[in-house]
């Protein structure tokens, strides 16, 4: 080795014992960017499990579930979770277009969640003033935790799985300060409920 060669060592060692030095200083100051920023939504069963999900449901009965939130995003979030019901016909949230479900709202649950953490509500829900007539059913209120909402909806019969289909679904949206109000954040969750004569 000649001189020039030592010279070299020499800067590079002392680069990066400084290097080794600043680093808790820099790591203050130098944000390395973090996984992939994501918000769960879920719905749970009575037992508080991915189980036991009521299925055939009756007028007047009162049935539970949890539903949850879990932020990943980095930072504390506002979401708004939309309650709304329908029958196979009608839509859901479009996750392609990344667009929500244009039936209207029925309630609604808010969740300030901070980061890497997780809100959860228990839902009661029930079905009052059923009617069936032929080949339809109709529902005309559903109860959400105690409040009765007028909600007049239809299901005709499905003769390939024998029942009288409703879903009972959820929408997450996110609350974007730069417009100051919430965008649907693509991702929803549902129950399917054979709504059946008592």
């Amino acid at each position: 080795m000649n001189l020039s060669d030592y010279r070299l060592l020499y800067v590079l060692t002392c680069i990066g014992l400084a290097l080794i030095i600043v680093s808790p200083t820099l790591a203050m100051f130098v944000r390395l960017p973090g996984g992939e920023a994501f918000s769960e939504l879920w719905i749970l069963g009575p037992g508080h499990m991915a189980e036991g999900y009521p299925f055939n449901v009756g007028a007047n009965e009162t049935y539970k579930v949890y539903l949850g939130v879990g932020n990943h995003m980095g930072g504390s979030e506002y979401y708004v979770v939309y309650v709304k019901l329908r029958n196979q016909t009608e839509s859901l949230p479009d996750n392609l277009n990344k667009t929500p479900s244009s039936l209207p709202t029925l309630f609604e649950y808010r969740f300030f969640v901070r980061d890497q953490e997780t809100g959860e509500r228990q839902v009661l829900f029930s079905f009052g003033d059923v009617s069936f007539d032929g080949n339809t059913s109709r529902i005309q209120a559903l109860t959400l935790d105690g409040l009765s909402i007028d909600v007049n909806e239809y299901a005709a019969w499905d003769q390939a799985n024998s029942g009288f289909y409703y879903q009972l679904f959820f929408e997450l949206w996110l609350y974007n300060a730069t417009t100051s109000g919430f965008q649907f954040h693509n991702r929803f969750v549902g129950l399917w409920l054979n709504v059946t004569k008592t």
